[in-house]
């Protein structure tokens, strides 16, 4: 497994270093603005490499579970429309019509569908007939608060990494944390490129990036509450970070009557970075992913998963009225 594992790191590394020349040999570059905080163009293809390199793991490891293969294929069609996005600027309408044919088909053909989020031992949340709607709409959110979170050098990698990592201490199967290193390893070289490290072509991951690693936890969030391997409670503090931003910004900005949607630099990293180092930032935004996900453990494991509940929404309450504070 050792010698499989080192293959697929070096093919990832080569086929993020061919994306990235044959990016700037044709063009396909993110060109600085007012709001864009880099410099020179930049390559926005690093999603579009991550793409190829999970479809290329999908042959390299045969995962024994089929539903794990199916969640890498279909985001391959999910990074092929950030893609689209990247280079002809969708509208949103088009952006999230395009976006939920992949989501669709896995929902409904696939049934990826939530049926619980989860027994708190008073009460069972069963979604039952509100399972497909509600599984729709926090799969969109999630996959687009991932976006929200690629404003930045390697904020959303951090980020990310910072959930496989929970998600891997959760999970007691081999196989599944196998899965999550697969997803991994091509995120973690992806930021020598993003920093040019040893002079690497800078990439961005583009919006094939953060609408394809949404769409992958998503995915594997629902497959791993479905499969009762891990309780929903804490795979949503696995992602807390991801669901107070998404949640508050939007709040914020439909409470001062401004446009939900509209690309802005109001987001967490940029307000960190007002005050801290990249580093700084990148660090902060990952850490307090993992303490929210800290106190809703130790609460789940020492308490009740009712508590853990409670904790959650108190956490965004608090985190709600920060962001606002500091809007």
């Amino acid at each position: 497994m050792l010698n499989i594992v080192i293959v697929y790191f070096i093919v990832s590394f080569l086929i993020l270093l061919s994306v990235s020349k044959i990016s700037y040999r044709f063009n396909l570059v993110d060109i600085p603005s007012t709001r864009k905080m880099h410099l020179k163009p930049t390559a926005y293809t690093g999603g579009l490499a991550l793409c190829l390199i999970y479809i290329f793991s999908i042959y390299l490891f045969d995962f024994t579970d089929q539903k794990l293969n199916l969640i890498l294929s279909t985001a391959f069609l999910v990074g092929v429309v950030g893609f689209i996005d990247d280079k002809y600027s969708l509208n949103v309408g088009g952006k999230l019509s395009l976006q939920i044919i992949p989501i669709i088909y896995l929902i409904l053909l696939e049934n990826f569908n939530l049926n619980q989020i989860g027994d708190y031992d008073y009460f069972n949340l069963e979604l039952n007939s509100f399972s497909i709607p509600f599984t729709l709409l926090s799969v969109i959110f999630l996959i687009n608060s991932f976006n929200y979170f690629d404003g930045l050098d390697g904020t959303l990698s951090f980020t990310t990494i910072s959930v496989l990592s929970i998600l891997f201490f959760l999970v007691p199967n081999e196989k599944i944390q196998l899965f999550l290193i697969v997803i991994s390893i091509p995120i973690l070289i992806f930021l020598l490129f993003n920093f040019s490290v040893l002079k690497l072509p800078k990439l961005f991951f583009g919006d094939s990036g953060s609408l394809l690693l949404g769409f992958i936890i998503s995915f594997t969030i629902i497959y791993l509450a479905n499969q009762k391997i891990v309780h929903p409670i804490l795979l949503a503090f696995s992602i807390s970070i991801f669901v107070f931003e998404f949640l508050s910004i939007n709040l914020i900005r439909a409470i001062n009557k401004k446009k939900i949607f509209n690309a802005g630099i109001d987001h967490l990293h940029h307000i960190l970075l007002k005050k801290k180092s990249l580093f700084s930032t990148n660090f902060l935004i990952s850490i307090i992913n993992i303490i929210f996900f800290i106190f809703g453990y130790l609460s789940f494991k020492f308490i009740n998963p009712l508590a853990s509940l409670i904790l959650f929404v108190i956490f965004f309450i608090i985190f709600f009225v920060l962001r606002k504070k500091f809007y």
